[in-house]
């Protein structure tokens, strides 16, 4: 069951009479229609009424008005306004744009701006890639979105993506240091989207895609991944999946299975679902199972998107066929990035034992958690009200934290598998309520940092290696003629 919570919190200024009972009889009514008052704060106190703020947590708009109406209706009591505290948050934004450098004398001017400026942008000129060390391209992420998959709230269009993005933005700095900005585009044509963020990159040092809804999302992905020379991470897929493989590994410690021995069902195979898939393969479950709206992907279902016949390859090979409740007998995990409600208690009794359900759905998970909780050994969700979140700030700002620092030009699933070990072994001593560590852990951003920038060093070491013995192939060939060979 879902409680009150701070994404619908309130503040209601009331008025009302001077009496002993008064506090009381205010938290009696908020407390009567089911919200969770938070503070009570005295503003003002006359002779004959006093003025309180009273905040309060909601279960959504709706039950805020109730919360409300229930204040009016005490005798003697008047509502003067009420604030939604999640507005106030946003007003004006927010994330500002500081400068780094103090700019209070002439001097100060004449270098950080004309003409020292003027040397600068000639060195790079002479060697673009100096604007990595020079620029702020050294630490910006571009968080680009077409706002066709907001959240879970659909195609909502740029302008309301905004404040997504910001969010996104402001969790980058916060976690990892991290300057990023959003660029919310206004046009959905994929085309238009992959010309777009590849005149924009020369000021970024990585794109982070967001909230761009499939399957447009996995072309643009590849193809900027294959015109650009800085990363391009799609953190509704690779975010995501990685968390999901971190907590997963846990999981699978506190109920003593290996992956290899494990069926394991995924339900949802848009953006999130591809991806945790294919992180998953390469630690050889027994079987993986993908599920979407039209039931078990298979190699025989006909009208399948490349996207899912790519799926189908790789997946069942028992070639099963049906819906999600035919694939979930006998499975020891479930992963859900789908939609609310899908289960019952039967399917997760009919699992293997100690099973493990991840129900990702958001906000409402495929299975209420509390029931899944007496019928599966562990269970995490994607909700902050509940044990194991499944949250991407655990991933996304120290992927590219480590990304940034070694100055990498591309992103491989080997460094994803490196993130999500990193995430797992912050949780010394897992247990069935404990798989994943908090998003505040500050121990997180730089663990997973670091084991992203050791592979991508090590990569491009042995890109250079092989370019350096191409190079000197190239060089020994040199005088051969056409008689010679």
């Amino acid at each position: 069951m879902a409680v009150p919570g701070p994404g619908y919190a309130i503040t209601a200024r009331v008025e009302a009479p001077p009496s002993a009972t008064a506090a009381g009889d205010l938290a009696v009514a908020v407390g009567r229609v089911g919200g969770v008052m938070t503070a009570f704060d005295v503003v003002e106190s006359r002779t004959d009424s006093i003025i309180v703020d009273i905040s309060c947590n909601a279960l959504s708009e709706r039950h805020a008005e109730e919360i409300t109406e229930a204040l009016g209706a005490l005798d003697g009591v008047r509502v003067r306004n009420v604030s939604d505290r999640t507005f106030l948050v946003h007003l004006g934004g927010k994330i500002e744009v500081n400068a780094k450098v103090g700019l209070r004398t002439r001097e100060d001017l004449s270098r950080a701006y004309t003409p020292g400026v003027a040397r600068v942008c000639q060195a790079i000129a002479r060697r673009p890639d100096d604007a990595r060390r020079l620029t702020i391209k050294r630490n910006t992420v571009a968080v680009v979105t077409d706002g066709s998959a907001v959240l879970g709230l659909g195609n909502l269009g740029a302008a309301a993506a905004m404040p997504v993005m910001e969010g996104k933005a402001a969790l980058f700095k916060r976690f990892a240091g991290v300057d990023a900005w959003p660029v919310c585009l206004d046009t959905q044509d994929t085309e238009e989207i992959i010309r777009t963020v590849e005149v924009l990159a020369p000021v970024y040092g990585g794109i982070n895609l967001e909230d761009i809804a499939a399957p447009a999302c996995f072309e643009i992905e590849a193809r900027l991944r294959e015109s650009l020379d800085i990363p391009v991470f799609h953190d509704d897929q690779h975010g995501t999946a990685v968390v999901v493989l971190g907590a997963l590994r846990n999981a699978l410690r506190v109920v003593g299975k290996r992956a290899e021995d494990c069926r394991i069902v995924v339900c949802g195979v848009g953006a999130a679902g591809s991806a945790i898939i294919r992180l998953l393969l390469p630690l050889g479950p027994a079987d993986l199972i993908a599920v979407d709206v039209d039931g078990i992907i298979h190699a025989e279902r006909e009208g399948l998107h490349p996207s899912l016949r790519w799926v189908a390859d790789q997946t069942n090979v028992q070639g099963r066929t049906g819906d999600v409740h035919d694939a979930l007998p006998g499975a020891d995990v479930f992963i859900g990035v789908s939609a609310p409600n899908l289960l019952h208690a039967d399917d997760i009794r009919g699992m293997a034992d100690d099973a493990i359900v991840f129900a990702l759905a958001n906000p409402d998970p495929e299975i209420d958690p509390g029931i899944a909780q007496h019928h599966a050994a562990v269970v995490a969700t994607g909700r902050s009200d509940y044990p194991n979140q499944i949250n991407n700030v655990l991933a996304f700002p120290g992927i590219f934290r480590g990304l940034l620092d070694a100055q990498a030009r591309g992103i491989s699933d080997a460094m994803l598998l490196a993130a999500s070990a990193a995430i797992a072994d912050v949780v010394a001593e897992p247990n069935p309520l404990f798989i994943v560590p908090s998003v505040f852990d500050s121990t997180v951003s730089p663990a997973v940092a670091a084991a992203v920038r050791k592979v991508s060093e090590a990569e491009g070491a042995e890109l250079e290696s092989v370019q350096a013995a191409l190079d000197l192939g190239a060089q020994s060939a040199e005088g051969v003629t056409q008689e010679d060979l």
